[in-house]
């Protein structure tokens, strides 16, 4: 005889409870589960280390001076690049010179190589006096165009005269850095006259006054004023040369057309101011040969 299968029945309140258990037991698996999680968000993360601290690089033979000296002090070829020919000419004076001895050196800008060249394509108006005072004394022209006083810091570390022996250097430098303050003007001219120092420690210095010109004769004045400080009377001279050319009209006496550079009066008004100072420390007369 068949029967009808019998269908037990779960009550609502076993279903319920069975439920409900297994919502606690998915609980406890997430809180489980996020517990790692939750750990590493709140272990504190070490901040990333700064990068280092690079000093400031500078280029040049003087690489190893401070990065707040002035930029006068720097040696620096930049003018060897702006005026390649100057710097050829410079070279093939001292070429020139080899094997001959160099008993006054002229360091300088245009107005120095001005003495026995034309850096500009202009008249050369110091060569005449030059060929009767201080060719006769073994000079040796170290002027270049448009030099400031880094740059000849530049040309002395560079350049082939390292083995001179010069009894006198006439120094005048510093016209080009009307870019720059007087005393960095000035800090320069002294970072040039200790160069000199070190590589011609028997040398004198004479050191020329800066002449005015229509560009910055204030700011000039005020370089001289310090520079005229650097005088010891043993090794180094000061000539006021400026004080020898006072204003005339709107230039001053000696001076060119441009109001910078001088022309054969100011040549012969730098070599009469000179005379007697340089007779003194070579110890003979402008006619006088080695």
């Amino acid at each position: 005889m068949w029967r009808k299968p019998v269908t037990k029945l779960i009550s609502t309140d076993k279903l319920v409870g069975t439920m409900r258990l297994s919502q606690f037991f998915v609980r406890k698996f997430v809180l489980l589960a996020l517990l790692p999680l939750a750990c590493i968000a709140q272990t504190p993360v070490a901040a990333p280390a700064a990068p280092a601290q690079t000093a400031p690089m500078q280029a040049g033979p003087n690489a190893g001076a401070s990065s707040t000296a002035p930029r006068t002090t720097i040696a620096s070829n930049s003018n060897s690049i702006s005026h390649p020919v100057g710097y050829k000419n410079c070279n093939d004076r001292i070429a020139a010179a080899k094997g001959h001895p160099v008993d006054i050196l002229f360091v300088g800008d245009s107005i120095t190589e001005s003495w026995t060249s034309a850096p500009w394509g202009g008249v050369n108006r110091g060569a005449a006096i030059w060929d009767k005072m201080y060719a006769p004394r073994n000079a040796l022209n170290f002027g270049a165009g448009a030099d400031r006083t880094q740059h000849v810091l530049y040309r002395l570390d560079t350049m082939d005269v390292k083995d001179l022996k010069p009894k006198v250097t006439v120094l005048m430098i510093g016209t080009n850095n009307n870019i720059d303050t007087a005393p960095d003007i000035a800090a320069g001219v002294k970072a040039v006259i200790t160069k000199l120092e070190t590589m011609y420690p028997m040398t004198k210095i004479i050191l020329v006054s800066i002449l005015p010109s229509a560009r910055a004769a204030e700011l000039m004045a005020q370089a001289n004023e310090i520079i005229k400080t650097y005088a010891d009377d043993q090794t180094v001279f000061y000539l006021d040369l400026a004080a020898k050319m006072p204003p005339v009209g709107d230039s001053w006496l000696g001076l060119g057309p441009d109001k910078l550079h001088p022309t054969d009066v100011g040549y012969q008004i730098w070599a009469d101011t000179m005379e007697p100072l340089l007779t003194k420390l070579l110890g003979t007369g402008q006619n006088a040969t080695q």
